[in-house]
């Protein structure tokens, strides 16, 4: 029975695609950021054990006592693993390589698909005052993947915009699509954004044409560019909007905040 007393709670996104180097990590870090620089509070929860997200937020690896593989298998204060960032209002929750036994040691809980669900919906997480938490998946439909999808209210999907592009794409729906069926009946598609796209090349093009035709409204009309800056970032620790605030990925991703919380004041109206 949910509780009248409680404050509504923050609006949670899964970044997925099982496709390695499509930019979900570079979309949650971006992404994050450009929804603080619209005033929103964000926490992103690196759930891949490569730690990309957490390094590209500033935090050494010396500085991840705690990460979302206590979050998820272990009775952890929130205080001692949501860790603020140099971005006032952005918060992550780290990981380490120590998260890629999770997935075997999830098999034996009986509530295996639904530990992050649980995790993220404690009364202490009211204590952030959070608006959005952003989940950076691992790239593949795994039990980590599916926590993702269990706990989210929708999955964003970072497309690259090259050859083989959409491949693929059915079995993340599929994924989805049971999920619904299973677990988690309200899930919905938040959108598909094109990443690293460039509009000089035919190729970009005729992807963005076949991803609008097959999958129309879906897909966000920002696009993220191809852009230097974007790649540069995550080597300073920065987010882009912090590295290069002008820059047209920058401005992408501010673009993206921005079509995302029309999205969403339009859903609540």
């Amino acid at each position: 029975m949910s509780d009248p007393t409680r404050p509504p709670g923050p609006r949670i996104i899964a970044v997925a695609n099982q496709k390695g180097g499509v930019g979900k990590t570079t979309t949650s870090i971006n992404l994050a950021a450009a929804l603080v620089a619209q005033g929103q509070r964000v926490l992103v929860i690196d759930l891949d054990p490569q730690g990309n997200a957490s390094t590209g937020l500033g935090i050494e690896v010396d500085d991840r006592a705690f990460t979302t593989y206590e979050l998820l298998l272990e009775d952890i204060d929130l205080t001692q693993v949501v860790l603020g960032t140099a971005t006032d209002g952005l918060y992550i929750v780290p990981a380490t390589i120590d998260l890629s036994s999770a997935d075997i040691e999830l098999i034996a809980n009986e509530k295996r698909s639904f530990l992050l669900h649980d995790a993220l919906r404690q009364h202490a997480m009211d204590d952030f005052n959070l608006d959005y938490i952003l989940i950076d998946c691992p790239p593949s439909l795994n039990l980590l993947t599916v926590n993702a999808m269990v706990a989210a209210h929708s999955v964003l999907v970072p497309l690259q915009s090259e050859f083989f592009a959409l491949e693929g794409l059915s079995q993340l729906m599929l994924t989805i699509r049971e999920v619904r069926q299973t677990a988690n009946s309200t899930l919905r598609i938040e959108g598909v954004v094109l990443t690293m796209y460039d509009s000089r090349n035919r190729l970009s093009q005729q992807v963005e044409q076949d991803a609008r035709d097959n999958l129309g409204e879906l897909v966000f009309k920002t696009v993220i560019p191809r852009n230097v800056r974007v790649s540069e970032a995550p080597s300073y620790a920065q987010s882009v909007l912090d590295y290069d605030p002008g820059s047209k990925g920058a401005q992408a991703y501010l673009a993206l905040a921005q079509e995302i919380l029309q999205n969403h004041a339009k859903l609540a109206a």
